[in-house]
C-alpha cells in the first residue's frame, strides 16, 4: 500500500492491529508514522504511547508495552524501530531479542494496540519465519524511494494543497539541488510554503536562494568543470569549498565516487543498458544516473579513465604526505588541462 493510501485508510477510520513501514525513504516514513500517530488523542499519548530501538532495546520491553491495556484511552500504539532480525543484518549490539514470543503476537495480535514496525530497509529476509508471519499478520506500507518522476508528482500535488504556485524552471531548480531525492526535497518545503504564504510564486531565483547547493552538487558542478578542462572555473570553486572548510581529502574522495559512476555508466550505456537498468545494476539513485549520462554522452572513455586515474594518484600523493594537500587539487588540474603555471587563469566567480 503506498503512503498515500495508507492515510486514506486511517482517514476512513480503520486501525490496524500491526503495520509494517517498510522502505529507504525517510520523509514517507516519517509521513506514515504520523499518520497513524494521528490516531491516538494528545492527551491520551504520554501514557498510551511507545517506541523502541532494536540496536538499543530488547524487543521484549515492546512486547510487555503492547500486551498492556490501554490507560484512559482506547487504543495503544507501540512503535519497533530498526528490526534488523527481520533481514540478513548482523548486530554487534549483544541484546537478547524474543523472537519468539514477537513471532506469537504476529499471529495474534492485540486489538487495542497498534503495533508499527518501522524497518528502513530495501527488502526484508523473506526466508526467516518472523518475516512470513509479519507479512502475512500486518498491513504493509511501501516507503521505497520515489524516482525522479515520481517525486516531482508528489512536490507538484502539496504545493497546488497549500494553493502555492511554482513555476516549473524552479520546480527544476529544487528537483537539481536536492539531487532528485524526495527526503531531502520535503526538507526544504516548509521553507518554500513560508516564503510563499504571501502569495508569492515560486521562482528560479527564491528557490535558488531558499536552497542551498548540497555538497555532493557542488562537487558534481567540479567534476563537470574538471571535465570540460575549465581549469580557472574548476580552481575558484574548489578553493571556495575549501574556504568553508571541507577538507581536501574529503573533496579527492567525492569527486572519486563521482568518476567511478561516470565510468560505470560509460561502459553500460555503450552495453546498451538504459538508465533505469543501469541504476538497478550499479545501486544508484536513478537521477544520479540521468546526470551522469548526460555528462559522458560525448566524453570519449579515454578521457574519464585519465581524470580518474589523476585523482587516484592525488589521493596517493596526499595521504603519504608527498604534496601539500590544498596544493595537490591545482596541480592535478594543471596537469590534467596540460597547463604549467596558472597565471591568468587564476581568477574567482
Amino acid at each position: 500500500m503506498q503512503v498515500r493510501d495508507f492515510i486514506k485508510h486511517l482517514k476512513n477510520g480503520d486501525r490496524p492491529p500491526l503495520t509494517l513501514i517498510l522502505g529507504e525513504e525517510q520523509a514517507l516514513r516519517e509521513q506514515a508514522q504520523q499518520a497513524i500517530a494521528n490516531m491516538i488523542p494528545e492527551d491520551q499519548k504520554a501514557m498510551n504511547f511507545g517506541r523502541y530501538d532494536m540496536h538499543q532495546t530488547p524487543v521484549g520491553v515492546a512486547l510487555d508495552d503492547a500486551t498492556s491495556m490501554p490507560f484512559f484511552g482506547d487504543y495503544r500504539e507501540v512503535v519497533i524501530d530498526s528490526p534488523y532480525f527481520l533481514t540478513g543484518e548482523k548486530s554487534t549490539e549483544k541484546i537478547d531479542h524474543d523472537l519468539t514470543g514477537l513471532q506469537a503476537y504476529f499471529e495474534h495480535p492485540v486489538p487495542s494496540t497498534m503495533m508499527v514496525l518501522v524497518a528502513p530497509y530495501k527488502k526484508l529476509d523473506e526466508r526467516k519465519r518472523l518475516t512470513k508471519a509479519l507479512k502475512k499478520a500486518a498491513l504493509i506500507v511501501d516507503a521505497a524511494p520515489l524516482d525522479e518522476r515520481s517525486a516531482r508528482m508528489a512536490l507538484a500535488q502539496i504545493f497546488r494543497q497549500h494553493k502555492v504556485s511554482i513555476e516549473p524552471p524552479a520546480l527544476d531548480t529544487l528537483v537539481q539541488r536536492t539531487n532528485g531525492q524526495y527526503s531531502i526535497m520535503m526538507g526544504e518545503v516548509r521553507k518554500l510554503l513560508t516564503y510563499a504564504s504571501d502569495g508569492s510564486p515560486l521562482t528560479v531565483s527564491a528557490v535558488s536562494a531558499l536552497v542551498p547547493k548540497q555538497l555532493n552538487d557542488r562537487v558534481f558542478d567540479l567534476v563537470t568543470d574538471v571535465l570540460r578542462k575549465h581549469a580557472a572555473d574548476a580552481l575558484a570553486l574548489y578553493r571556495d569549498l575549501l574556504a568553508q572548510r571541507e577538507e581536501p581529502i574529503r573533496l579527492n574522495a567525492l569527486m572519486l565516487g563521482q568518476f567511478r559512476l561516470l565510468l560505470q555508466v560509460k561502459l553500460l550505456a555503450q552495453k546498451g543498458y538504459g538508465q533505469g537498468n543501469i541504476a538497478t545494476t550499479l545501486k544508484a539513485h536513478p537521477y544520479r544516473v540521468k546526470l551522469a549520462l548526460r555528462q559522458v554522452d560525448r566524453l570519449p572513455y579515454h578521457q574519464l579513465a585519465q581524470a580518474y586515474s589523476g585523482l587516484v594518484d592525488t589521493e596517493t600523493a596526499m595521504k603519504t604526505g608527498t604534496i601539500d594537500k590544498e596544493l595537490a587539487f591545482e596541480l592535478f588540474m594543471l596537469k590534467y588541462t596540460g597547463q604549467s603555471t596558472v597565471g591568468h587563469h587564476d581568477r574567482r566567480r
